[in-house]
């Protein structure tokens, strides 16, 4: 394994020194910096829509912890018991928390196209090194990671094709990239509009996608299986709200969320399909997640 200390960091723009990370900062010809900034301009998401996701769902929405227990299963599937990890659209953190807790050998790094969120995260997790980059043009070297984690990132990159190659180049031979997308493209409704979604995925496509690009799926299911058929009649239900001005739509989302993460049955519904998709691959669901191995 390639401690942090001696990971191969690219110098950022402009500036013609190799950075070296010392536990809780890079330093660079004698200047230390938190966050390594290689890109910076505008993104389809906001600092706003993190605020949202931070106050109504939180870090105990349902549906994010199943999300995250299954990335973490992915993640223990890498061979050695101290991978480096790299957790791409990491923006609060709670994918990172929890991966420090399941696999606390592995060693993590964080990354987002979002500097606001990014601030907060180094204050909280002052141990992890943060990256902020567009990941359609991502500055790691060839070959230089072992997992990635990517969950509800590439609906928001337009270009999600090159975004998708960049993360098989990253990865060593043998690497794991645990990727989540939001499902069903004729569901997309004022939630996707929201929360700047450019789109929502066909497993089948999108599987298509990743072996065209030299991976090979180690397994394609669904999350939110159990729940689909109340959450197709919702998605539905707000396609007819398309006329609602901004403000009322974020109202509408905002209620959503807050609604779904204090309900206990979907808590445990939730709980039970995460347990059985080890034995099982779901049909449908809310999410797309794939599980791909760089050969």
């Amino acid at each position: 394994m390639t401690s942090l200390n001696s990971f191969p960091w690219p110098p950022p723009p402009g500036i013609p020194l190799i950075p070296h990370w010392n536990g809780h900062s890079f330093v660079m010809g004698g200047e230390s910096c938190r966050i390594l900034a290689y890109s910076a301009a505008n993104s389809h998401w906001s600092d706003d829509l993190t605020s949202l996701h931070e106050t109504e769902a939180g870090h105990d929405h349902p549906i994010d912890i199943a999300s995250r227990n299954l990335a973490i299963a992915s993640m223990r599937r890498l061979p050695g018991n101290a991978p480096v990890i790299l957790d791409v659209g990491c923006s609060s953190g709670f994918v990172l928390e929890d991966l420090k807790t399941a696999l606390p050998q592995a060693s993590l790094i964080g990354a987002d196209y979002l500097r606001g969120p990014l601030e907060g995260l180094a204050k909280r997790m002052p141990e992890i090194p943060i990256l902020q980059f567009d990941l359609r043009q991502c500055p790691l070297t060839t070959a230089c990671i072992d997992g990635v984690t990517c969950l509800n990132v590439l609906e928001h990159i337009d270009d999600h094709t090159a975004a998708l190659a960049e993360i098989h180049r990253i990865l060593k031979p043998g690497g794991i990239a645990h990727i989540e997308v939001p499902a069903g493209p004729s569901l997309y409704d004022i939630y996707d509009e929201h929360l700047l979604h450019h789109r929502r995925y066909r497993l089948a496509e999108l599987t298509a996608l990743a072996r065209n690009l030299g991976f090979k799926v180690l397994k394609g299911t669904h999350l939110g299986f159990l729940i689909f058929p109340a959450f197709y009649l919702a998605k539905r239900r707000n396609q007819k709200k398309a006329s609602l001005s901004p403000e009322a739509k974020a109202l509408f989302v905002a209620g959503q969320i807050r609604v779904t993460r204090r309900n206990p049955l979907f808590a445990l519904i939730m709980s039970i399909e995460t347990a059985l998709d080890r034995f099982i691959s779901y049909p449908c669901g809310i999410r797309c997640v794939l599980v791909l191995r760089k050969a």
